[in-house]
């Protein structure tokens, strides 16, 4: 007989991974302190863009998929895995306090036997040490003894139609032999590849080794595209011959800045632990630098290719084109756009927006200034209105020739205009 397990965070990570489970046969009961997406689910209803709604109500329609904000049912289910956010509070330190009160609010329905396993991106030792005391404390239970403990990184890719959590390779790390084996079976039921590690330890490293690695090379790529902005050379012709070499080379590309919940954030996990130990991390605060001063290079970009039309910033519209973090997803979360918004308006810009996935911004812990703006629509004497269009995120939805037909100055951050042949604007890439 198959387990019944609790995922906790029905977000972008905990929904998808919940219907895979239950598209595997297992009894999967969603808990979330959200109570509208727990109605969503509900009702058949998706509220991720790259999630259809009919999946969602095939798996409640089976039974096999539930939602609730009752936490207490944790005590009908053998397993539970936490997928809640981990971000940096103001200080750019690591908040795991979403982790913590989840802990706090299972552990009192805690069982012997219950299989535990956190997701959250997070700094090593959090699992062993932080949410193994209080799943300890609030139950009375031991882990390794009485409960097993385990991490096991998320891998999601939102926006890619040839990704699925089912065939991408899981890593599991356990706080004792025991716990890997039972997370090793739980996962095993429902994704094809198990990769295990030597401990929690390792998989939470893993985790951060993979997203340091990117940010250290988007930061590469972002400070050569300024370089050979300056020498007149296209790093986008640049980067296109170079991944040609069949070996030793990994193309990555330039953008507005990092964005997103892994990216942005996941290095600074590491380099507020390893303070711990008395140790920095030269690399990934340099890569941070390097990527955080993408946005005033795109303004600076915007005033450059203004002053070509004899405009001020100051005082001229400007239309921001995509919102949220990367092509194709409606996530805008640390989405680099919004430090553009900032930027511009604070120059004396009037700001507005387009971005067919994200009609409307949502409310959110960082940009509540921005909360309930209203996209524009995409029509020609609205787009032409503009006195700049500043590319951020390259949709596929959006329609590039009218952009070329209708604007007259557009700053290009993603290399989306490249394929038309002719254009009526002036292109401005950055």
């Amino acid at each position: 007989m198959k387990p019944s397990i609790a995922v906790i965070g029905l977000g972008y990570v905990g929904l998808p991974l919940s219907l895979q489970f239950a598209r595997s046969g297992v009894s999967v009961l969603g808990l979330d302190i959200d109570k509208t997406k727990v109605a969503a689910i509900g009702e058949g209803r998706s509220y991720i863009r790259h999630i259809g709604s009919s999946t969602i109500l095939e798996q409640t329609r089976s039974g096999r998929f539930s939602a609730s904000s009752d936490f207490s049912l944790v005590a009908r289910v053998d397993a539970v895995i936490i997928c809640v956010p981990t971000p940096l509070n103001k200080q750019r330190e690591p908040d795991i306090s979403f982790v913590i009160d989840t802990g706090r609010a299972i552990a009192p329905h805690m069982h012997k036997g219950i299989l535990i396993v956190l997701e959250s991106t997070t700094y090593p030792g959090t699992t062993e040490e932080d949410l193994r005391e209080i799943l300890e404390s609030g139950s009375g239970l031991r882990a390794g003894s009485d409960f097993h403990l385990a991490f096991s990184p998320e891998r999601e890719d939102p926006g890619n139609p040839d990704s699925n959590v089912a065939s991408i390779p899981k890593i599991v790390g356990g706080f004792t032999p025991g716990c890997l084996e039972a997370a090793q079976a739980l996962y095993g039921l429902a994704i094809a590849r198990i990769v295990p590690v030597s401990s929690c330890r390792a998989a939470e490293a893993t985790k951060l080794l993979e997203n340091i690695f990117r940010c250290v090379n988007i930061a590469l790529v972002n400070e050569l595209k300024v370089i050979y902005e300056a020498m007149n050379i296209d790093i986008w012709e640049v980067i296109g011959a170079a991944k040609t070499k069949p070996f030793g080379f990994m193309a990555f590309y330039p953008g507005p800045g990092l964005g997103g919940h892994c990216i942005p954030i996941d290095p600074f996990y590491l380099t507020w632990k390893a303070r711990e130990f008395g140790m920095n991390t030269r690399f990934i605060e340099l890569a941070g630098e390097v990527n955080a001063a993408m946005p005033h290079f795109v303004v600076n970009r915007v005033a450059e290719a203004l002053n070509e039309f004899s405009k001020p910033l100051k005082g001229s519209r400007v239309l921001a084109l995509g919102l949220a973090y990367k092509a194709d997803v409606d996530d805008m979360r640390e989405s680099p756009t919004f430090v553009i918004m900032d930027s511009l308006k604070s120059s004396g810009a009037s700001v507005e927006y387009f971005d067919p996935h994200i009609p409307r911004i949502p409310t959110s812990r960082e940009h509540s200034e921005w909360t309930g703006t209203l996209s524009i629509r995409w029509e020609r004497p609205i787009v032409s209105s503009f006195d700049a269009v500043v590319i951020c995120t390259a949709h596929q939805a959006v329609n590039y020739a009218e952009l070329a037909e209708w604007a007259t100055c557009v700053v290009d951050t993603r290399n989306a205009m490249a394929p038309l042949q002719a254009s009526k604007a002036r292109i401005f890439k950055s």
